[in-house]
């Protein structure tokens, strides 16, 4: 990636009490704060990383968002799942380059552009309209219309069933997961992978349940905790605060017929 800034780029503005301001290069056109203007042809050009001064001098810093970053602050309806869930979600359902995966529960599209970004193709059922075009909005925002070559959503139900088969891999974000489990049995391949992500731990035990009766097995849940720490200088501790529970990552494996 080009370290200059240029016109169409996705950029991130950080104040010097670490405040994010997020939004889009456009020439002609002004970042309006509290604390001054930023017109954005002073940035264009700029290498990432660089300081510059608004017209009331305070000063900010100019970088591209990260994935995390853009994930908290993007348009969005439906509660996403938060960067601590995304790592571990790709891993724990080995999402790489060319794979095809069925994932119900777009929302906002924050894990359809995790997955997207490993090079894999994504077909997403989702109830809502505006949650569709939404998750699609945000896909193109931050991966650009190239990724959209290996995204399609569709308005429909999951729980009514897949059409697809022999996906590599299920992956859900829905208050029901196991009544998708049947459905889940058919469109993946033999040794594909399923993965849920549930709020509550007896959606956890219903899922883990209709699991076992079906065609899979080695399952396993788990969550995510994320403790900060506070530095400065000598003084080193943990934060007093942490993000503690969002959700319950069970995944399993089809085995073959």
């Amino acid at each position: 990636m080009n370290a200059m800034l240029e016109e169409g780029d996705l950029v991130q503005l950080l104040d010097n009490k670490s405040r994010r301001y997020q939004g889009t290069l456009t020439a002609g056109k002004e970042f309006h704060f509290h604390s001054g203007i930023i017109a954005h042809d002073s940035l264009i050009g700029l290498p990432e990383g660089s300081s510059i001064r608004s017209t009331k001098n305070q000063v900010f810093t100019i970088i591209r968002p990260t994935l995390a970053e853009f994930v908290l602050k993007m348009p969005r309806g439906a509660q996403v799942i938060y960067p601590k869930d995304l790592g571990p979600i790709l891993m724990l359902a080995d999402i790489g380059p060319d794979m095809v995966i069925l994932e119900s529960g777009v929302g906002s599209g924050a894990l359809s552009m995790a997955m997207l970004r490993t090079g894999a193709t994504i077909i997403g059922y989702e109830l809502r309209e505006d949650f569709a075009n939404r998750a699609t909005s945000n896909v193109e925002r931050f991966l650009g219309p190239e990724a959209l070559s290996r995204y399609r959503v569709e308005v429909r139900d999951c729980y009514e069933g897949i059409s697809e088969r022999d996906v590599d891999r299920v992956v859900l974000d829905i208050p029901e997961p196991w009544q998708v489990v049947p459905h889940a049995e058919v469109a993946l391949r033999p040794g594909g992978l399923l993965l849920a992500y549930t709020p509550s731990v007896m959606q956890v035990s219903r899922l883990r349940e209709a699991l076992s009766k079906g065609g899979f097995f080695a399952q396993e849940s788990m969550e995510v905790l994320n403790r900060g720490w506070y530095v400065e200088g000598q003084a080193v501790r943990p934060d007093h605060r942490m993000v503690g529970h969002t959700g319950f990552l069970t995944h399993a494996r089809r085995k073959a017929d």
